[in-house]
């Protein structure tokens, strides 16, 4: 069950009650779990029901792996049933926080959005444009939605286009502009008794669900399965057979970035890294009933992490450390060879 189901067709509480008892058997995917768990409580109707499950996250004593996400989120479901000073305060931490993931930025901007305050909603998508693309050769698919959410309120303060929305426009592969779509003399157009202009906004439309249904199609990213070094000694040593599929760790590193550049020169979004364990994977085989030396089952496993919201995104956001484990930052290690900057 997804959890844009219209709420008169699926029973969200159930399915809410559902992933919560799936998350007690795998703490290991208790946070992804349990927001989904909250977003159908939502739309659900049951907005205090999804905050106690946000302030259950925020207080786990293991630690989030997306602490800023979890309070944008509640910050934007605290403001929708009356909760505005808090909501507040929250979208202020988090701005102030300067997260470096680019969901927390635009949910706090869509909030601040959805309640006219656009000028705040425009600054939020400006500090996390500028944060996290800023000297950043081509903008990672998952910061597209700070592009297009910054040319909306833009577009509806009726500023004049800069070099981000000019981006955003670039960015953009719906047949009907960003211009079209963001244009806010259109709800006229839905009271017109004029044919043509009714059907011009039909097709804004159809051209509008046509990008939703895209974005809602690709819900984890094409993930590459990455073994850090003691995790791949351990798995040759006790499958030698795949010692032919990674004949040494630096090698396999390269691999990594090589096959990610690959996918992005041609033109897939949405690219990511899941990292393996031996433990988790040989659970994996066992589930699917094969043997973890089966060369075949690596892309299974990765594809079912990515599932899981295991996967990081590729490449790192400006300033993150590598994805290899180094503790270097991207730029200075396997990042090396990425090409030069794009307009700020």
């Amino acid at each position: 069950m997804r959890p844009d189901t219209p709420a008169e067709n699926a029973d969200h509480t159930a399915e809410a009650a559902r992933l919560e008892r799936t998350a007690g058997l795998y703490p290991e995917d208790a946070e992804a779990l349990l927001l989904q768990a909250a977003a159908h409580l939502e739309l659900a109707g049951d907005r205090p029901a999804a905050t106690t499950l946000y302030d259950r996250l925020l207080s786990s004593a293991d630690g989030l792996e997306k602490p800023y996400l979890v309070r944008a989120l509640k910050a934007s479901n605290l403001w929708e049933y009356g909760h505005e000073a808090e909501a507040r305060a929250i979208i202020d931490g988090v701005r102030a926080a300067a997260p470096r993931d680019p969901a927390p930025w635009v949910i706090v901007a869509e909030a601040l959005e959805a309640h006219d305050e656009l000028e705040a909603a425009q600054e939020t998508f400006t500090e996390g444009a500028s944060l996290l693309l800023t000297d950043v050769s081509e903008p990672p698919y998952a910061t597209h939605p700070l592009l297009f959410g910054r040319h909306r309120v833009r577009r509806m303060l009726g500023a004049d286009h800069d070099d981000w929305d000019v981006l955003a426009d670039t960015l953009h592969s719906s047949p009907v502009s960003l211009d079209e779509l963001h244009d806010p003399k259109r709800i006229w157009s839905l009271g017109s008794d004029n044919p043509q202009e009714l059907a011009a906004e039909i097709s804004r439309l159809q051209a509008e669900l046509g990008t939703y249904r895209e974005a809602l199609s690709r819900p984890f990213p094409v993930a590459v399965l990455h073994w850090p070094a003691s995790e791949l000694a351990e798995l040759l040593e006790a499958y030698p057979t795949l010692a032919a599929e990674y004949p040494s760790h630096e090698e396999h590193l390269a691999t990594i970035e090589a096959s990610l550049r690959e996918l992005s020169a041609s033109g897939t979004p949405n690219l990511g890294i899941v990292t393996g364990t031996v433990p988790s994977y040989e659970a994996f085989a066992a589930s699917e009933a094969s043997s973890p030396a089966d060369v075949d089952l690596l892309p299974q496993y990765a594809t079912t992490l990515a599932a899981r919201g295991r996967a990081e995104e590729w490449p790192p956001q400006r300033g993150a450390a590598c994805w290899c484990g180094s503790g270097r930052g991207y730029g200075e290690c396997h990042g090396q060879a990425s090409p030069g900057p794009t307009p700020s």
